[in-house]
């Protein structure tokens, strides 16, 4: 345990700060398992209105830090290219 009280109290701030990335980032994982489970069920229509909620849970998470800006890029790309495909097969 620390012994400084500034060291202190950046552990308590860390600690806040993860509970914070963990929500942000379990929203986004949700609705990418929701998307797929979707595209697996062959639900493009359901799948194509989830896209937009996940777009922003992914952008609300990089925007305060909890992603980096390059791996939301990737993710939506994944996302997007994910459900071409599944409406490709239709």
């Amino acid at each position: 345990m620390p012994q400084h009280k500034s060291a202190m109290r950046r552990v308590k701030r860390s600690e806040k700060e993860k509970l914070q990335n963990k929500i942000y980032r379990s929203k986004f994982k949700n609705l990418t398992k929701k998307i797929n489970r979707a595209l697996e069920e062959g639900n493009v229509e359901t799948a194509n209105e989830m896209l937009p909620k996940a777009f922003s849970a992914i952008d609300r998470a990089a925007k305060i830090g909890t992603i980096h800006k390059n791996q939301a890029a990737r993710r939506k790309s994944r996302l997007v290219k994910r459900i071409d495909r599944a409406q490709a097969q239709v």
